[in-house]
């Protein structure tokens, strides 16, 4: 059944778009439950929705931009091969996660984001279907000022054991 799907298919079925920053998304889901302003600490005092969520689908020639968030977002892996995820933490380390079904390998099938962490991801150059179908979660949900895109060679100064890779990932390759 879903072994057979394309990348295209899944694109139609799930009427996902290009999107700046992962890939191809859509929407699925912002909470028309509010919190007030005042009711966040900063940077979030004039108020957000309690939630929102995403369907994001990560392919070679599509993977995810290097950005951030300032909300916290949780990665749920659905279909297709895994990804790896790379992450830039604010305290000046690096972390890397697999988000794929083979548990036993290590790869997890949720991935926390802290907030105002800076992270991409590709699809595993081993892979074999050649695109990954997840979701994210945020809370509170995300507005467009909550998101930033990274300078690659800003963040690969601050970042130089991984300022290779930061590079690679951008193109969605795994040299």
């Amino acid at each position: 059944m879903t072994n057979d799907l394309t990348a295209q298919e899944v694109r139609q079925l799930l009427k996902l778009e290009p999107h700046a920053t992962c890939g191809f998304v859509r929407v699925t889901f912002i909470s028309k439950q509010r919190i007030a302003p005042g009711g966040l600490p900063p940077p979030f005092i004039d108020g957000r929705p309690a939630g929102s969520a995403l369907y994001f689908m990560v392919a070679p020639d599509a993977p995810v931009r290097l950005h951030r968030i300032r909300n916290d977002q949780l990665y749920h892996r659905y279909l297709g091969d895994p990804i790896e995820v790379l992450m830039l933490h604010e305290n000046g380390t690096s972390e890397r996660a697999i988000v794929g079904p083979d548990l036993r390998a290590g790869q997890c099938v949720q991935l926390l984001i802290p907030g105002n962490t800076f992270h991409t991801a590709r699809v595993i150059p081993e892979g074999v279907r050649g695109w990954f179908l997840g979701a994210s979660t945020e809370w509170p949900g995300v507005e467009r000022v909550d998101v930033e895109i990274g300078d690659v060679e800003v963040l690969a100064a601050k970042y130089p054991d991984v300022a290779d890779d930061l590079r690679a990932f951008q193109q969605g390759r795994g040299d």
